[in-house]
């Protein structure tokens, strides 16, 4: 590994997850000798950055980014910008111009394998990402080379309390103190003032939805069945959006219920799980109770909203979903998994490519082996311990990130090139 410097580099943050963990990653790359800018849409991303002398505020119209990007870009003399998701449409086309304009992109998102990994790319992430055209030989030839340990951390979901608690948050500065941001407009189609309402109501419906969750999972579990497990996704997540062949949830259990009631055996069951951020904006419960009964199927089709999800894949003989990152967790417990969008894992060793009716009724397993060495690389590369939300999260995030972003390889090159940052060794309690 080379020398670490941030000396004549300066770094452009634009929107990142909610809270402070932008502005504390900032703060460490100055620390590092490296200049720090923040671009602000509104007034959510100017509370989180509390260094208003660097904080830029855009207050024009979209159509006006792309000139006002340019310029931000001579006038600071940007080597690097960071961001958290590539497709909303700033972040997308502050990455194209980026490119053009020959500057390191540093793409964050929520970890491939959750819950307590970040992913760390350069240029892009999910179908965007190098990991789509890297094939599992390539990745095995890589390890080979190299001897460095791996260090696996148990699975924790102390981040979600605070990632509601920072969204609602986020969202109350849009609503009230917007003022200055009179052009902004929200990469996703709610309105600001739906999305505070589904935050604040998460927040207060926690407790409820988490004994309905309970029983309604040991129902399932003490039911004596056999079942198989539809993974929900959040509709307006940028992975189903932008990498998937759906235009919502209710087509994906449409497909989902006829292709059971066609091929599972009669005694099996489906049970669709929801994302654990599932906020109610959809009416997934009663879109899958009107597909069952219109399938033939009311009795044996259940829905769980939330939680986790390792208490029923311990039961579960197979799993289906559109590209949810849940899927690494049923492949990690070597259990066949169907899925119909682009995702970094899809590989031909780990994904059934059969017929759906054909998987609920004998599904092929994943390449075990195969997937033990993909899980390895991704460690290695682009998953880094720790978390956005949480104070303990970032502390673990910011250890080791920062090296990352200052290696002139991205995570895939330094490991090929056997100069990946090592990874501190770690033990969390849960």
């Amino acid at each position: 590994m080379g020398k670490i410097t941030g000396s004549n580099r300066t770094f452009l943050f634009l929107q990142g997850p909610h809270g402070p963990i932008f502005y504390r990653l900032g703060n460490m790359l100055r620390a590092a000798g490296a200049d720090v800018w923040r671009v602000g849409f509104n007034a959510g991303d100017k509370a989180f950055w509390f260094d208003k002398k660097s904080f830029i505020p855009f207050q024009s119209t979209q159509s006006e980014w792309p000139t006002h990007f340019d310029a931000l870009i001579e006038e600071k003399n940007i080597t690097d910008i960071v961001l958290y998701g590539d497709t909303r449409p700033i972040h997308a086309e502050a990455i194209k111009r980026a490119k053009s304009a020959d500057l390191t992109v540093h793409v964050f998102e929520e970890g491939y394998l959750r819950p307590y990994w970040v992913t760390y790319e350069r240029d892009g992430i999910n179908g965007h990402s190098r990991l789509m055209n890297i094939n599992v030989k390539e990745m095995q030839t890589a390890l080979a080379d190299n001897d460095l340990d791996v260090h696996e951390v148990p699975a924790h979901w102390g981040d979600m309390r605070q990632h509601v608690f920072y969204g609602a948050l986020y969202h109350w500065f849009v609503m009230f103190r917007n003022g200055a941001y009179q052009n902004f407009r929200p990469h996703r189609a709610l309105s600001v003032t739906k999305e505070f309402q589904f935050y604040l109501l998460s927040l207060l419906l926690m407790p409820w939805h988490a004994v309905k969750r309970i029983l309604a999972t040991r129902r399932i579990k003490q039911g004596g069945f056999p079942y198989h497990l539809a993974l929900l996704q959040l509709e307006h997540d940028s992975s189903f959006q932008n990498h998937s062949p759906f235009d919502s949830n209710s087509e994906f259990i449409d497909l989902t219920i006829e292709g059971f009631a066609k091929g599972a055996p009669r005694h099996h069951h489906l049970v669709f799980k929801a994302h654990p951020l599932e906020d109610g904006r959809a009416p997934q419960r009663r879109t899958i109770k009107k597909d069952a009964s219109k399938y033939g199927v009311s009795d044996r089709v259940h829905y769980v909203r939330g939680g986790k999800l390792a208490r029923l894949l311990d039961h579960a003989r197979s799993a289906v979903t559109v590209n949810s990152t849940a899927a690494q967790q049923v492949l990690w417990r070597g259990l066949p998994i169907k899925v119909f969008g682009s995702a970094v894992y899809a590989k031909p060793e780990f994904v059934s490519h059969q017929a759906l009716d054909a998987f609920f009724s004998d599904p092929n397993g994943p390449d075990a082996r195969a997937y033990k060495d993909y899980r390895k690389y991704l460690l290695q590369t682009s998953q880094v311990p720790g978390g956005f939300y949480s104070a303990r999260g970032r502390r673990q995030l910011l250890r080791q990130v920062v090296d990352m972003m200052l290696e002139h390889n991205d995570p895939y090159d330094a490991l090929d090139s056997g100069n990946a940052t090592p990874r501190q060794q770690f033990r969390l309690v849960t």
